[in-house]
């Protein structure tokens, strides 16, 4: 269950996770996941700044409610004024979740080597008496963790969905879907992961009566909707992308973008985006956004 924080008696209940533990065991990944689910994250704050930086987000009005405070060796943490600032947040009334990212020696020293970068507390030492030096250090911290995560067998996306998992709430899709309509003349979109072209089904551009109308009227979405082949590409394309958001979820990514598109982009893409995105939020749950990308061209 989560803690939470409420500063300055403020109605709105911040939650606060302290992200920390040996250098090379996945903070970064840890951070970069919690910022993709909305967490406003803060990276190497000394333990000082702590408090006072949950106390200025109170004073956002529940527009910042999730906090992550990433400690690490790099910032040449005093680790006894860490202890001291929880000490604090408990003497205080607030609390907070700490992460504890562990690894085992062998494969911290083998994630060092393949960076070719030296261990923050090595000095003029050894990779070894780098890590048993922060291992040393975080000790009574590691004590103090409420979650504890060795990251030795896993691979960045494993740890993704172990965070995803373990920090994801009700409000928080696990994946962000976006469809896209598109012109073709214009240039495909620079950021999609799938490309659809539905120019094999007639145009509604060369119907006088639909020509200065879009794929979001209803003349033209029945025109487009009701040629042969229309409902059948819809279905099967829906049900291809929702085993590849199954992928998606499983390998941890939180955003993918589907391009649909036409000559122009605005009647049958649109059309066919607005059909689609429907289809495939009702077949995964997982919140679909549809934007038209060439809509307002002349």
């Amino acid at each position: 269950m989560s803690t939470q924080a409420e500063p300055n008696g403020s109605d709105h209940p911040i939650e606060v996770v302290l992200v920390t533990g040996m250098s090379g065991a996945g903070r970064t990944t840890v951070a970069n996941v919690l910022e993709d689910m909305d967490w406003y994250v803060v990276d190497n704050l000394p333990p000082q700044m702590m408090r006072p930086l949950v106390e200025l987000v109170a004073r956002a009005d529940g527009a910042l409610p999730k906090i992550a405070i990433v400690i690490d060796a790099k910032g040449r943490t005093k680790y006894t004024e860490l202890q001291e600032t929880i000490s604090d947040f408990v003497d205080q009334g607030l609390s907070l979740r700490i992460l504890y990212l562990e690894a085992s020696d062998e494969v911290l020293v083998r994630r060092f080597e393949s960076t070719r970068r030296p261990h923050p507390l090595q000095g003029d030492g050894t990779l070894l008496d780098g890590i048993e030096a922060e291992r040393s250090q975080l000790e009574t911290l590691k004590h103090r963790a409420d979650i504890i995560v060795d990251t030795s067998d896993l691979n960045v996306h494993q740890l993704s969905a172990e965070v995803r998992k373990r920090f994801s709430d009700d409000d928080t899709p696990p994946l962000r879907l976006t469809v896209m309509s598109f012109g073709f003349k214009y240039g495909l979109p620079k950021d999609a992961d799938h490309i659809a072209d539905v120019r094999f089904l007639p145009n509604p551009y060369w119907i006088p009566h639909l020509r200065g109308h879009n794929g979001l009227d209803s003349d033209v979405a029945s025109f487009v909707l009701e040629q042969n082949g229309a409902e059948e590409f819809i279905e099967r394309y829906a049900a291809t992308l929702s085993t590849v958001a199954e992928g998606y979820l499983h390998e941890g990514r939180g955003y993918a973008m589907i391009g649909i598109g036409c000559t122009g982009g605005k009647h049958r893409s649109v059309a066919i985006s607005e059909r689609v995105g429907k289809l495939l939020s009702a077949q995964t749950g997982i919140p679909v956004t549809v934007r038209h990308r060439d809509l307002g061209r002349e």
